[in-house]
């Protein structure tokens, strides 16, 4: 089969490997789609340690089953499925307590790290347990059902909190996943909810996606800008969707005492943290890995409309042009969202 392999740091090419085994509690899928996500853009040159060459990345992904394993009853040739982006393994003392994106064993798909490698998507057939595949409902397409696994990731992020109706927030970060985050929590009932960015175009797409107020990171007076929207109390939700130490401060510094601060970004190993500032204002500041459960709810909210995917979709494109668009978003001299990487389109 072709694959587009990460062959080195930062270095791509078309491969040709051998299909993947479909095992017996498994399934094989026809690649429709695969999303091309921020942490592959950020880990193919080797700075994260958890894409370590030679590795077939992708976990956003949408497909045609074409077989099926001797143990699996559920799942039939020719349906339409989505995959969890976690393999768990549905026997550790996280998964029995039904927390499986913190499963002992767990794996991610397209990884490639010390612990493990596991083969994902970028590529025209992947196999993976039957236990993590979700049907799709028949009115989404398989782009955007590419679009599950993010979806599936806001939807955990905003569930780590309780939002009451009339809430505020801030969303540090509108790329993919904080575009996502705002019309979630737009969903959930926040009525103040404000954009921040170091782009204006994604602001603007933000503003049109349901937050109410934009900011650009650079902007001056920034914390008092947002603090005037809340009684100059500060939002009652912080969402930080970058993982720096510039944006994690600005995620607490807008929130008012008392205050949820929800920690999605996962871009640097390491930040530093106003530890005073959360302890004196008696922060609640979460953690949120992953998806656990929200597959089905993310295919409802895209299929309902509710959750909009096809205003992020910035380009399709063939296994053969995958490696000039990762050099496209490594640049980052466009403020591209996602790019769908389709094998079908290179025939």
């Amino acid at each position: 089969m072709k694959a587009l392999e990460l062959v080195d740091a930062s270095v791509f090419q078309i491969s040709d490997m051998p299909v993947p085994e479909c095992k017996r509690d498994g399934v094989l899928i026809r690649v429709k789609a695969c999303g091309i996500c921020g942490s592959d853009i950020h880990g193919m040159d080797g700075s994260s340690g958890r894409r370590i060459p030679p590795i077939v990345m992708g976990h956003e992904a949408s497909g045609e089953v074409i077989e099926v394993g001797s143990e699996v009853t559920d799942l039939n040739r020719g349906d339409r499925v989505t995959f969890d982006s976690t393999v768990y393994c549905g026997d550790c003392e996280f998964c029995k307590s039904a927390r499986f994106n913190l499963c002992d064993r767990r794996e991610v798909m397209g990884v490639s790290c010390s612990e493990f490698r596991r083969h994902g998507a970028y590529a025209e057939f992947v196999a993976v347990p039957a236990r993590i595949v979700h049907r799709l409902p028949d009115s989404i397409s398989f782009d955007h059902a590419a679009f599950a696994e993010p979806v599936g990731v806001a939807l955990h992020a905003v569930s780590r909190i309780k939002i009451t109706q009339g809430d505020s927030a801030v969303v540090v970060g509108s790329g993919l996943i904080g575009l996502l985050i705002i019309q979630v929590l737009k969903s959930a009932g926040c009525e103040t909810i404000v954009a921040i960015d170091l782009s204006d175009e994604r602001i603007q797409l933000a503003l049109e996606l349901g937050a109410t107020h934009g900011f650009n990171a650079n902007a001056t007076g920034l914390v008092e800008e947002i603090k005037k929207l809340s009684n100059h109390h500060g939002t009652h939700h912080s969402f930080e969707v970058v993982g720096a130490t510039p944006t994690v401060n600005l995620a607490v510094d807008c929130v008012r005492k008392g205050g949820n601060i929800v920690l999605v970004g996962n871009l640097a190993p390491d930040v530093q943290f106003p530890l005073q500032k959360a302890v004196t204002r008696e922060l609640n500041v979460l953690g949120s890995c992953a998806i656990n459960g929200e597959y089905p709810a993310a295919l409802k909210a895209i299929a309902s409309g509710e959750i909009k995917v096809e205003p992020l979709i910035s380009a399709r494109a063939g296994l053969d042009q995958g490696s000039d668009w990762f050099a496209k978003l490594k640049a980052g001299d466009e403020p591209y969202l996602k790019v769908l990487l389709c094998p079908e389109l290179d025939d």
